[in-house]
């Protein structure tokens, strides 16, 4: 802005004592450009402006042209026009000669729109930064809804935009002014609006649901229409203006204790804009008679999300992990997760609940559904190795309840046991268990330290694994050992004879 003291000698000097815009400039301590303004806004037009010769004055009637046909043509596409047509200034001076020829937008005016008592309520969101939260960094938002007659808001703040949080600051809302207006107004929020294509809008089918459960109107307003949505946008100007600032709290909650305190003890006592006699609190007292009575039941407001459950019993939600039972593995389940809470449906069956997690990449269990799993997973170890290895060599059952008892992987040392079993027979394995029992090694690693020394002691080679085919007919066999004692006698009874 141009001082007005300063604009009256510019126009004095120009007009009266007939000095030159560049005189001006030196004897007043300003631009030249400064001076030209002035009396541009005086109304002196630029062709009576004396002006010195300029690079760009050869092309100034092509700057015009263009801009007339494309007023809103950048100026460095058109710098880079009027280079191949020649011109051999820079870019800086370029800019600031376009700026005086380009077309000027006629400023638009705005009607003030009416509003009804109980008619209308506008809503938006407003950022306000960020904040930590279970360890992770959330972005901090605030839910507003002004009714439009009173001026009544009603403020929220939380991390989460999704369309459960949306739906669920609408029925906080409602629940505190005690009705609900006839029509709502938003913006293009993507809570709301999924699709718009010119004056064709698409609203969110959940919030379409709400709308009719409620008994209002969804309405868009159209875009960059300031009047249309001015009391939620000035509402949150005043929220970041009168209530954000130097304000410390300790958490969500107490925060939001204080902007409902807000919105009553400061924002409510205020002069209502169009009826000085009223305060936003009287208004509002003789608007809520004329809201719509809120319905008898209330509208499910959770997120609800199909989600895959891969390998592991776990589903996955906001970029964390939830458990599930291991027998939900490799199905499709349904997350349903309020601010609180986060249950997993498989059907209509509650098969997980949860408390919700707002930090990322956590790993939030059950600890009967881990149980459970390390239990199945034991049993069939158990199913799978210990009846033949039990059957093979009697003693292996003392070392896999030593090795329990000092909390060992059971189902590993049955399958290694099995190995050995198969590489060096169930004789030399029950004797090298023995000696593992008695040395205090509980461990496949004793076991096998056992049978390679005796192996090295007998000079015997390195044993060779016997693979056996495919085939559960013969690798459910068990042969168990037999004494030879039978094989001694049957000698000499045969010698008696003899």
């Amino acid at each position: 802005m141009i001082p007005l003291e300063l604009e009256a000698k510019i126009r004095r000097l120009f007009h009266a004592e007939k000095w030159p815009v560049g005189t001006i400039g030196r004897h007043l301590g300003v631009h030249h450009s400064t001076v030209r303004r002035a009396l541009r806004r005086d109304g002196v037009p630029l062709s009576a402006l004396p002006t010195r010769r300029s690079k760009v004055d050869p092309f100034v009637a092509f700057v015009t042209a263009t801009l007339a046909t494309y007023p809103d043509l950048t100026a460095s596409r058109l710098y880079e026009m009027v280079k191949e047509r020649g011109y051999d200034g820079g870019p800086d001076h370029f800019r600031a000669i376009v700026g005086r020829y380009r077309p000027k937008k006629a400023a638009e005016a705005y009607l003030r729109l009416p509003s009804l008592p109980g008619e209308q309520a506008q809503v938006d969101w407003g950022h306000f930064g960020h904040v930590e939260i279970d360890g992770a960094r959330r972005p901090l938002v605030a839910f507003v809804l002004v009714l439009s007659w009173s001026r009544w808001m009603f403020l929220r703040f939380g991390v989460d935009q999704r369309m459960g949080a949306f739906l669920a600051h609408h029925a906080a809302a409602f629940e505190e002014l005690g009705g609900v207006p006839r029509v709502a107004l938003y913006d293009n929020l993507k809570s709301a609006v999924t699709e718009r294509i010119a004056d064709a809008v698409v609203f969110n089918p959940t919030l379409l649901a709400f709308a009719r459960h409620h008994n209002y109107e969804p309405r868009p307003c159209a875009p960059y229409r300031g009047n249309e949505k001015g009391r939620v946008e000035r509402g949150i100007r005043d929220v970041r203006e009168s209530f954000w600032p130097a304000r410390t709290w300790t958490d969500l909650a107490d925060l939001n204790r204080q902007a409902a305190a807000w919105c009553r003890t400061v924002r409510g006592v205020r002069k209502h804009p169009e009826d000085r006699t009223l305060t936003v609190f009287d208004a509002f007292t003789e608007e809520k008679t004329r809201l719509r009575a809120l319905p008898d039941d209330a509208f499910p407001v959770e997120d609800k999300l199909d989600v895959v459950v891969g390998k592991t019993p776990y589903a996955r939600f906001d970029s964390n992990d939830y458990s599930v039972p291991h027998t939900r593995v490799r199905r499709v389940v349904t997350v349903v997760a309020s601010a609180e809470t986060v249950r997993v449906l498989d059907g209509p069956e509650e098969i997980a609940r949860h408390a919700r997690s707002w930090g990322k990449g956590k790993l939030i269990e059950d600890p009967s559904h881990i149980e459970a799993l390390v239990q199945a997973k034991r049993a069939a170890s158990e199913g799978r190795g210990m009846p033949r290895l039990y059957t093979a060599v009697p003693n292996a059952r003392a070392l896999i309840e030593a090795l329990a008892e000092r909390g060992g992987n059971i189902g590993g040392t049955v399958a290694r046991l099995g190995e050995l079993l198969d590489a060096f027979g169930a004789a030399e394995l029950a004797v090298a268990i023995e000696e593992a029992l008695a040395a205090d090694a509980p461990h496949v690693g004793g076991v096998r330290q056992v049978l390679d020394r005796r192996r090295r002691e007998a000079g015997k080679p390195p044993p060779i694994a016997v693979t056996l085919p495919d085939d559960p007919r013969v690798r459910k066999v068990v042969v168990p050992p037999r004494s030879l004692r039978a094989y001694d006698q049957l000698g000499r009874k045969g010698g008696s004879h003899g």
